[in-house]
C-alpha cells in the first residue's frame, strides 16, 4: 500500500461512500442482507450455500506483490521474536554451547519444513483451507481449518499478553510511580492486575486497524520490524554483556549430565522442543507464500532467514539474562521482566528512556508476529467457515475480539496444564501438514484442480471423495496422531509408560513422518479420487499450474468487478 497517495481529499470520499452504502443497507432487510454479503460471494454458481469470496479464490496477479526481499524482512523479522527459546532449552538440561546448536538444527529442519509446505501456495495462489480442501475433501477440510483456528485464537490472545508487557514497561518508563502506583482492583487469583489490563486494553487497541489490511498490504510492517527489532535486541545484548563484564557465570559451562544410553532421545526431545516453537508457522505457510510474485519468492528467503535469525535471537537471549542473573542475583529470562530489572537498578531519565524505546520496538515485533502466525490464519479460517458472510478483514476482527474470551491471564497464571496442552498441541497440525505435503509431492504430483475446490455438489469429479471426506488423509492423519498420542496424554498428568514418554517427546517429528508415510502407503493400494485423475490424464509435475490458475482468476474477476465497484473504487483509491 502506497501511503503517500493517502490524502485528506481521498480519505473524505472514501468515508462518503462508505457512509452512503451503509444508508442504501438500512433502508430495507434486504439491501442490508446483500450489504453483509462478503465481495465474490455471489460468484458461486452452485446453490444457497457458498463456496468462494474474494479471499478463497486465487489471488489475483496485480495483488501478487510480494518479491524474495519482502520474504526476507517477513522471516528474519518473524523469527527474531525468540528470546525465550534457549531458556527452554537450559530449562531441559542443556548447557548453553549445546542449547544453540539444538535451536539451530530445530530451526534448520522447521526451515525445510515450512519450505515444503510453501509451495502449493505459491505456485497456486490459494490459502491454507483451499489447500485443505484439496486433500481433505470439500466437507473434510472443516475439522482441519477448525483445529488451526482453535490453535491460532488461543495464540493470539497470549501474544497480546505477552506484548502487553512491554507496554508495562512503556508506560512505567513514562509516568513512573504514577502508573505502577494505580490501585489495583482485580483479584490476585485472576492473575492480573489493573496496570497489567489497562496495558493489555491499548495494547489490544493497538492491533484494530492492523485487521482492516490484508496480507499484501501488510509488506511495510515487516520492513519496520526488522529496521527496530535489530537496535532494540543488539542494544539490550550490549547492555547486558558490558554491565555484566560477560560474566555468565559456571551454570552455563557445565554439561547436562544425561547418560549416554539416554542423550539420543534427550538431543531428539531437545529438536523437537525447538520445532514446536514454530510449529504453527510450518503450517501457515500456504496463507503467505500465496501473495508471492515468482514460484521461488518464499522458499529461499526462509531457508536462510529463518535458522539464522531464530539462533541469534536465542543466543542474545540465552548470554544476556545468563549474565544479568549471574552478577545481579536474579532469576528471569524474558524481556520485560529484564526491562523492570534494569529500570528498579539504574532509575534515571535517561534509562527510563532507553527502556521505552526498547519496549515499543519489543511491543512492535510481538504485534508484527502475532499479526502474521495468528491474526491472518484466524482470518483466513474464518474465510472459509462462512465464506458468504466473512472474509479475511472481518475474520481479523474477530478473532481480536475472541482474545477476551481466551483470558490469557488465567491460561499464563494458573493452568499449568492447559500450557502444556498447548505445548503438545503442535502433534496434531504436525500430522495434518504431513498428509497435505504426501498428497502434493507424491500423490498429486503438484497438480490441484483450482475450478473444483469451489464445488461442494456430489458430482465433483476430484474433491468430492467420499461424501465430501477423504477416508485414506483421515486414516493417514489418525495414525501420525496415535503414535505420540500417549506421550502427549503423560505431559497433562497422565501415568504413562516410559516408551510413550519417549515417543511424546518426538512428538512433532514422530506425527510429520508417520502421517506421510502412511499415507503414500495407503494411497499406492487404495488411490484417491483426484489421484486417479492424475493417473487417467497423465498430468506430469504441477501440469496444471499455468492453464488452471491464470483461466479461474480471470473468471472470477469478471464476476467480482460487476458485485464489488464500490470495494474496488475504494481500495484503488487507498492504493
Amino acid at each position: 500500500m502506497a501511503f503517500k497517495t493517502i490524502v485528506p481529499s481521498r480519505l473524505a470520499t472514501i468515508a462518503a461512500a462508505k457512509k452512503a452504502n451503509f444508508q442504501r443497507a438500512i433502508q430495507s432487510r434486504k439491501n442490508f442482507g446483500e450489504y453483509l454479503r462478503t465481495p465474490g460471494s455471489k460468484a458461486d454458481p452452485h446453490g444457497s450455500w457458498s463456496w468462494m469470496n474474494e479471499d478463497l479464490i486465487p489471488t489475483p496477479p496485480e495483488k501478487r506483490t510480494w518479491r524474495w526481499w519482502n520474504y526476507g524482512f517477513f522471516y528474519f523479522s518473524l523469527s527474531m521474536d525468540n528470546w525465550t527459546l534457549g531458556s527452554t532449552m537450559i530449562g531441559i538440561g542443556l548447557n548453553w554451547w549445546q542449547a544453540i546448536v539444538v535451536v539451530f538444527v530445530s530451526q534448520v529442519i522447521s526451515s525445510i519444513a515450512m519450505a515444503i509446505n510453501s509451495r502449493s501456495g505459491e505456485v497456486y495462489h490459494i490459502g491454507y483451507p483451499v489447500v485443505a480442501r484439496s486433500v481433505f475433501g470439500m466437507y473434510g477440510a472443516y475439522y482441519v481449518v477448525v483445529a488451526r483456528a482453535v490453535m491460532a485464537v488461543v495464540y493470539y490472545a497470549i501474544k497480546l499478553y505477552i506484548g502487553s508487557s512491554f507496554v508495562v514497561n512503556m508506560l512505567t518508563a513514562v509516568f513512573g510511580t504514577g502508573f505502577t502506583s494505580i490501585p489495583n482492583h482485580i483479584p490476585e487469583s485472576v492473575g492480573f492486575t489493573t496496570q497489567q489490563m489497562l496495558a493489555f486494553f491499548l495494547y489490544w487497541l493497538c492491533h484494530i486497524p492492523f485487521t482492516l489490511l490484508r496480507p499484501y498490504q501488510l509488506k511495510w510492517l515487516f520492513t519496520l520490524k526488522m529496521c527496530t527489532v535489530v537496535p532494540s535486541l543488539l542494544g539490550l545484548f550490549i547492555f547486558c554483556m558490558v554491565n555484566t563484564h560477560a560474566n555468565i557465570g559456571p551454570g552455563l559451562a557445565r554439561s547436562a549430565g544425561v547418560s549416554a544410553s539416554q542423550f539420543s532421545w534427550f538431543f531428539m526431545y531437545a529438536i523437537n522442543s525447538g520445532l514446536g516453537n514454530t510449529a504453527n508457522i510450518i503450517t501457515n505457510q500456504p496463507d503467505f507464500s500465496r501473495w508471492s510474485h515468482g514460484h521461488w519468492a518464499s522458499i529461499w528467503p526462509q531457508l536462510v532467514a529463518n535458522p539464522i535469525s531464530v539462533t541469534i535471537s536465542a543466543t542474545f537471549g540465552i548470554l544476556s539474562t545468563s549474565a544479568i542473573n549471574n552478577v545481579w542475583g536474579l532469576e528471569l529470562w524474558n524481556q520485560w521482566d529484564l526491562l523492570d530489572a534494569i529500570m528498579e537498578r539504574y532509575p534515571t531519565s535517561a534509562v527510563r528512556f532507553a527502556v521505552f524505546l526498547c519496549a515499543t520496538f519489543w511491543a512492535l515485533l510481538i504485534l508484527g508476529t502475532n499479526v502474521a502466525a495468528n491474526m491472518i490464519p484466524f482470518g483466513s479460517d474464518s474465510t472459509m467457515l462462512l465464506p458468504r458472510y466473512i472474509n479475511i478483514t472481518r475474520g481479523q476482527f474477530l478473532g481480536l475480539v475472541l482474545a477476551w474470551a481466551v483470558c490469557p491471564w488465567k491460561i499464563m497464571y494458573s493452568a499449568a496444564s492447559f500450557t502444556n496442552f498447548l505445548g503438545g498441541y503442535g502433534l496434531f497440525m504436525a500430522s495434518v501438514v504431513g498428509v497435505m505435503t504426501a498428497d502434493y509431492y507424491v500423490v498429486s504430483k503438484g497438480n490441484i484442480f483450482i475450478a473444483n475446490l469451489y464445488d461442494g455438489s456430489r458430482t465433483n469429479p476430484r474433491y468430492y471423495f467420499h461424501r465430501g471426506w477423504n477416508i485414506q488423509a483421515y486414516i493417514a492423519y489418525i495414525a501420525g496422531c496415535a503414535f505420540p498420542f500417549a506421550g502427549f496424554l503423560g505431559t497433562l498428568g497422565v501415568e504413562v509408560s516410559t516408551v510413550a514418554v519417549d515417543m511424546g517427546h518426538i512428538g512433532w517429528i514422530l506425527s510429520y513422518v508417520v502421517s506421510i508415510v502412511f499415507y503414500i502407503a495407503i494411497c499406492r493400494v487404495w488411490p484417491t479420487q483426484s489421484q486417479r485423475v492424475v493417473q487417467e490424464l497423465n498430468l506430469g509435475w504441477e501440469a496444471m499450474a499455468k492453464e488452471e490458475v491464470e483461466f479461474n482468476v480471470s473468471v472470477q474477476k469478471k464476476s467480482l468487478d460487476e458485485e464489488s465497484a464500490s470495494e474496488a473504487h475504494d481500495e484503488k483509491m487507498m492504493e
